[in-house]
This record gives C-alpha cells, structure tokens and sequence, in this order.
C-alpha cells in the first residue's frame, strides 16, 4: 500500500554560506552517533503543503549526514481523504460530527497500509492524523522507535476527534508539535518534544530569483507587475479564510484604486475539500479583473517565488493556523508580511517589528495600507523579518532538532 518517494540528493555543505561553519560542525558532530539508522517519514501526498516541502530536503540531508533515510506514503481512495480533511478540520477545532462510519473509513486504511508496511527501522517518523494508525495496527515490519508528529493546531480540539485519535497515539514513543499549547490531553507518551517547521532557503521556491524573471512570470499569469499588488498564497480552505483576503483587497481598493489581488494554491491530493473552496472563493470574488484566483496540479515553486518577490504587501490571514511556512518563505523574501494573530503565526511575526499581526478583516485592511503607503517602513521590517528566519526557521535547525530528538529516543 506505502510507496516511496524518490528525492533529489542534497548537500549540507551547500548551507554553509547561509547559516556558517558553527552550525555545519555542530550537525556533523550531532549525526555521527547516528550513523547508519534507517529512519523512515509516512505522510499523506508526495505534493502539495508544507509537510511535503519539508521532506524533499529533510530526508535527502539526513541521508548526506550519514543515516539511512527515506519517505513513503500511505495510499488511499477519495473517500478517505475527504474523512482525513474533516480530521484536519476537527483537530483544529471545528463543529462538525464524527460518525461511525467516518471512524470506520479511517481506521479500514490505516489498517490496510499497516499491514502492508514492510521494513526494518530504527525510527519511522509518522506526520499527521491520516496516517497516525500505522503504529496501532500490526504489520510485517520491524520499528524500534515510533514517532507522531502533528503539525496542526490542535490547541482547541473538537473532543470527538481528540477522543477517537488519542488511543492509536498511546503506542508511540514520542510525538512531535508545533507549540506546547498544541499538546493534546491525556496524550501520555515517552517523550514529548516541541519543534518549529521550517524552509529550505535553496530550493526553487525560496533561491534567488532575478527580478527580471520574476516579473516575466507574473506577466505570463496576467498580472502586472507595475501595479500595486497584494497576495495571499496557500490551500483554498476556510481556516486561510480566503474570502476575508478579499474584504480585506475591497476595503483597500477603495483607497489605492489599482492594487491587485493574487490568491494562489497547490491542490493536494489528500485535500479533496479544496475544489469546493475553490469553487465558492470563486463565486465570491465575482467577476473583478482585477482578483486573480490561480491553482496548480503541479510543481509552481517558481510562480510562489516570483509572487512573493514582487508583491508589496504579503498577507496570510488565518483564522487557524499550525505554523504557516508560507509566512516563513515571504519573510525570507524581505517581506513584512499582515498575518493573523493565531497559532504559530506569532512564533514568527514580531508585531510592528518583522511584520504586523491582526485580528479581523479591519485590522488587515488598515496594516496592507499602511506598508502600501511606508515602503520604507515595511523594507525595514522585512530587512528583520530576513533575518529572524535565518536564525530560526531554516531547515538546518530543523535538522538538529531530529537528530536531538533520534538520540534522545536511542
């Protein structure tokens, strides 16, 4: 049922003008202990999100430290991955109901790719509810160490849902979260680490681009680049609440008549709900020339890089949010972006220092005009922004923090 992922080698070596030859060293000496553990990631989709991004660099870098890493995902019909997105939905808090059948669905699948994971390893690394049963359900594989890591809001559960999941959880021996308010209760586990996402700053999506290109790519989108130019990028989904991004564009337009607005997505495969969100943020935004609704079924890592680059207001209003790595990737772009003040937003935005946190559609509209009116003012928040991320967010601190948790766990 799992099937690998393949990905391309990387070097750490090639970080070392970005985070220096300490934190090179210190990775080094960290993985050396751990040479030759084969560590295996299970997640949902090969594409589309930020547990997938994370992974195509994680795994290859845990690989040029010398273990033995790889990534598999769990397989599935619609039908599950639409009762896995109402999971996501519920851990994060929304009113919905659990039924019997929607408990059925989850646990026939995680049951089916339990017994069919095959394998020897020293630690299987397991991310997010969809595939949380592996661990629960017996199969022909061998794991010394099993490791849950949520990356969602889970700080305000619906009970039915933390309830349902809690006893497959039990058998793990550590799980991974964003933040100490996202420990669910009665988790009761070996260990219990807290570790913040992060980017790869020379990927595709996050690398220098000249800006030439970058303006080339807007144009070929529609968009002009010599235009005011607000954005929003991330899943068509109600907690992005990407119908508030376009109160906020309208209320704002009644004062800079030109700006435009981009809202763009990758649609995951396990996001079923998507198109439908999709179809409304559609319905809602009318027939405006100047509202851009862009999604793509493949890679668009240049599009995400060109949009940042050259927005100049960068906006990411959640109403929930685990982390919001694309908060990250902008404030590595020198952005100060207007982020809602929830979850894991905060742990990057500094208000009024690396960026501006809101809560409401007022609030968002008021903070877009102001850095569209003091572009002085948002370079020198996203001059900080720049550097906060490179100090805490890239994904060699990440690294180090698996290989912490790996020789904690031995």
């Amino acid at each position: 049922m799992l099937h690998r992922v393949n990905v391309e080698p990387k070097a750490l070596d090639e970080y070392q003008t970005i985070v220096g030859d300490e934190e090179i060293t210190a990775i080094g000496a960290l993985a050396e202990p751990l040479r030759g553990a084969r560590v295996l990631h299970v997640n949902a989709t090969a594409f589309g999100g930020g547990v997938a991004e994370i992974l195509q660099t994680l795994v290859p870098l845990m690989c040029h430290v010398g273990l033995d890493a790889q990534w598999q995902v769990i397989a599935g019909e619609e039908e599950f991955f639409k009762v896995t997105k109402a999971f996501h939905n519920g851990l994060q808090g929304m009113d919905l109901p659990l039924t019997e059948e929607m408990k059925e669905i989850w646990r026939r699948y995680n049951r089916k790719n339990g017994e069919a994971f095959e394998g020897e390893y020293d630690f299987a690394v397991v991310h997010d509810p969809q595939p949380a049963g592996l661990c629960y359900y017996p199969g022909p594989r061998r794991v010394n160490r099993w490791i849950w890591r949520s990356h969602i809001d889970t700080s305000h559960p619906n009970p039915a849902f933390w309830e349902f999941i809690t006893p497959f959880l039990q058998p793990y021996d550590a799980a991974i979260f964003t933040r100490e308010q996202y420990v669910g209760a009665g988790l009761k586990l070996r260990r219990i680490a807290i570790m913040r996402p992060s980017i790869d700053p020379l990927s595709p999506k996050n690398g220098p681009l000249p800006l030439g290109h970058a303006k080339k790519i807007l144009a070929g989108l529609g968009i002009d680049p010599h235009r005011p130019l607000i954005s929003q990028i991330s899943r068509y989904d109600p907690w992005k609440d990407p119908l508030g991004v376009i109160e906020v564009y309208r209320l704002v337009k009644k004062k800079v008549p030109k700006v435009q607005l981009v809202l763009m997505a990758s649609m995951a495969k396990d996001d079923p709900e998507g198109w439908e969100y999709l179809r409304r943020t559609k319905q809602y935004a009318g027939d405006d020339p100047d509202i851009f609704l862009l999604h793509f079924e493949r890679n668009n890592d240049l599009e995400v890089n060109a949009l940042q680059c050259l927005s100049d207001v960068v906006i990411q209003k959640s109403v929930r949010e685990g982390f919001g790595l694309v908060v990250t990737e902008a404030m590595w772009k020198g952005q100060a972006v207007v982020g809602g003040n929830v979850g894991g937003i905060p742990e990057q935005i500094i208000d009024g220092e690396t960026g501006l946190l809101v809560n409401d559609v007022e609030e968002c509209a008021d903070s877009v005009l102001y850095l569209l009116q003091n572009p002085r003012r948002a370079k020198e928040m996203g001059t900080k922004a720049r550097d906060r991320v490179r100090q805490n967010f890239l994904i060699t601190r990440h690294l180090k923090d698996y290989l912490g948790l790996f020789l904690s766990l031995r």
